[in-house]
């Protein structure tokens, strides 16, 4: 499919509107509330940015399986896969570099070479989604220029006895099979919260047949327990672990160099997260409420280049990163209509990656170490201040941070290069923002934000082939992105009718990225890492919801941006495509809710011609359409779907891969998912 309606047709659409798949757990119109857009719940409406959050029952309505799947179709997101566990959410055309991921508040660091750290969680445990869209420096600091992501997981509470939730899933396009149960349990002045996911993935099969080596092996688990000191005053204790086993990327394939190597392919044998955290918090009710935290995360990655001619790796990686972190904050309520808020982050990531090397032709066989950098460090300390204040109808919400980010290593290259390693900066970051409430229905807004982005490790000090066939060469001296964005935008709802529209300009200096350089090392391109100058993001997206009669909706959705690369004059590398839905949900009978969504994405044909020499082509538009049968009674779900109705063959225009030889998205499949809560 290669039209979409205008962006003018699109908002006359939307007057019948919002993603059916969000609404289709929902049969209220409970405010929408997000903890991430402000660092502590507030309501959407009266927050002037633009925020999504999807709870428990839409993300299983959903039936993703990580955060970039959850997160398809969502107006100002897209999804940049080289695989089933690769689904990197992308914000209004920023990707994994420049989007701050969470888990619970807390930083997941990791310098990805594929693959993504949004999976490094089973959604089966996580109670909640958030994302903001737009620079989010003020709250999280370095990498969050292009937004935040927030995956939240049930909290242990002080609910007298036991409850317990489960659920279980899978799909007949892969095969799948996924489970997880969540339990909490309290008495007195002690809460334990505990949860364990399991998911057997297959090989999935496209409308072109199976797509191998996407299948894996998935484990999580976390727990927690509280212990209440007073009224006000807790203490708690959270553990977290996840591992993927057999994990491959198939969107990473590649001709090796030599071609005696035949196709290879980055696989991750294992990956695994395991996060400790100990915290105090003193809520009063009243004036002054504060948390901090400590904590330390890891993650620990096999990655490896396999070689199909030789039946081996060609190359072999096992890498940690280690991040130790301290988190405080504050709210003091100065006056009924004025929080104020400030905090702390500091953090510091290490990395010391073994890499051996199979690169003696014709036998490949000499296992010669080969270290991409040796003890590197990166460290980071902001200090925030948030003012959020109320007058009559309109709601100010104003913050300014300071950011200290210094990195180093030891060496690169193997040892080769020792000086030069060093570098420190120092970053401001801003926003503020108005919402006015002219009636429930209108609610302008407008936002002026300004985020920055450090250059992360690979960046910074890796040089080495990686798994798209370039050789990489990092810049130890990169300097930081900075990102300045103007917000303007519209919400509104009331018992029939909700909706929200945001028109938005970002203007990016110094952006970082790889530029593919004519040159050759190792018999391999090479993509050099640099700040090109400045690129320019515009986009708009509007999403809304409408009763049409009694318990029965109509939603719709659209998402456009351009990206601009200044230098060249040409379109930014790999922008996302412009895309609309239509949907319906609504009552059927008894407890039977049913719901259809058709997502039409436009052929991306704005291109980077000159910065990507060739690399970036344009990709074919499409149509799926999804339809759903939920039943409800007691405390039990059950929800079957039927995705990707017409069996359609398409990739996203962001999937890795040859141009023309793109792994295909998952054909016709059928899903089912059953909750229950006892």
């Amino acid at each position: 499919m290669s039209r979409l309606p205008s962006p003018i047709a699109a908002g006359l659409l939307a007057g019948c509107s919002l993603l059916a798949a969000e609404a289709a757990a929902q049969e209220s119109t409970l405010p929408l509330t997000t903890v991430t857009a402000k660092g502590y719940a507030g309501e959407d409406l009266q927050t002037p940015l633009a925020a999504v959050s999807l709870n428990r029952d839409e993300l299983m309505a959903r039936g993703a399986a990580n955060a970039g799947d959850a997160l398809r179709g969502v107006p100002g997101l897209a999804v940049a896969s080289d695989g089933p566990q690769g689904q990197n959410p992308v914000i209004r055309g920023l990707k994994k570099e420049s989007i701050a991921l969470l888990i619970d508040g807390m930083r997941v660091n990791s310098a990805q070479p594929a693959g993504a750290i949004a999976s490094l969680l089973s959604l089966g445990l996580a109670d909640r989604l958030e994302v903001v869209k737009g620079p989010a420096s003020v709250l999280y600091g370095a990498g969050a220029m292009g937004g935040a992501i927030n995956i939240l997981t049930p909290q242990a509470k002080f609910v007298p006895g036991a409850q317990i939730s489960t659920s279980m899933g899978g799909d007949s396009a892969s095969d799948a099979l996924r489970a997880a149960a969540i339990a909490n349990l309290s008495q007195g002045d002690h809460a334990f919260m505990l949860g364990a996911s399991i998911a057997r993935i297959g090989d999935y099969r496209s409308p072109a047949g199976e797509v191998a080596h996407s299948g894996y092996d998935s484990d999580s688990f976390i727990g927690q327990y509280r212990f209440r000191i007073d009224a006000n005053q807790q203490l708690r204790v959270s553990l977290q672990r996840h591992r993927d086993d057999d994990v491959w990327y198939p969107g990473s394939a590649k001709p090796g160099t030599p071609p005696a190597l035949g196709v290879v392919t980055v696989r991750a044998p294992k990956q695994e997260r395991k996060l400790a955290e100990v915290g105090y918090s003193r809520k009063d009710g009243g004036t002054l409420n504060f948390d901090v935290r400590a904590y330390r995360q890891e993650v620990r990655r096999q990655i490896q280049a396999y070689a199909a001619a030789l039946g081996r790796n060609q190359s072999e990686t096992d890498v940690t990163f280690t991040t130790d972190g301290l988190d405080a904050s504050a709210n003091w309520l100065v006056h009924p209509q004025h929080l104020l808020s400030f905090g702390v982050n500091a953090w510091k990531m290490k990395a010391a990656p073994e890499r051996y090397l199979n690169n003696n032709p014709p036998l490949f066989n000499n296992h010669v170490r080969n270290d991409p950098f040796r003890d590197g460090k990166i460290d980071a300390l902001g200090l925030y201040v948030q003012d959020d204040a109320r007058f009559g109808q309109l709601n100010v919400l104003a913050g300014l941070r300071y950011d200290r980010i210094k990195g180093s290593a030891e060496s690169m290259s193997n040892g080769a290069v020792r000086n030069g390693l060093a570098r420190s900066d120092h970053a401001t970051s801003g926003s503020l923002g108005a919402i006015y409430e002219v009636s429930p229905l209108l609610r302008p807004y407008a936002n002026l934000s300004r985020g920055f982005r450090a250059g992360e490790m690979r960046e910074r000090f890796e040089a080495s082939p990686r798994g798209d066939g370039y050789y990489y060469v990092g810049n130890p001296q990169i300097r930081p992105e900075k990102a300045t964005q103007f917000e303007l935008g519209l919400k509104g709802e009331d018992s029939r009718f909700s909706y929200s529209l945001s028109a938005y300009r970002s203007r990016i200096s110094d952006y970082i990225t790889g530029r593919v350089t004519g040159a050759v090392n190792a018999g391999l391109p090479v993509k050099q890492t640099e700040n090109i100058g400045r690129a320019t993001l515009k986009g708009l997206e509007f999403q809304g919801r409408w009763q049409v009669v009694n318990q029965q909706w109509l939603t719709a959705a659209y998402s456009r941006i351009r990206g601009e690369n200044d230098d060249l004059r040409e379109p930014l590398f790999q922008m996302p495509a412009d895309e609309a839905s239509l949907g319906w949900q609504g009552r059927i009978a008894g407890g039977w809710n049913g719901d259809a969504t058709l997502r039409m994405v436009k052929r991306q044909d704005r291109v980077a011609r000159l910065f990507a020499r060739g690399t970036e082509n344009a990709t074919a538009g499409f149509g799926t359409a999804d339809l759903g049968l939920t039943y409800r009674w007691t405390k039990n779900s059950l929800r079957i779907a039927l995705k990707n109705l017409a069996d359609k063959a398409y990739h996203e225009h962001l999937t890795e891969g040859l141009s023309g030889q793109e792994i295909q998205a998952p054909g016709r499949s059928l899903a089912l998912n059953w909750q229950s809560t006892f």
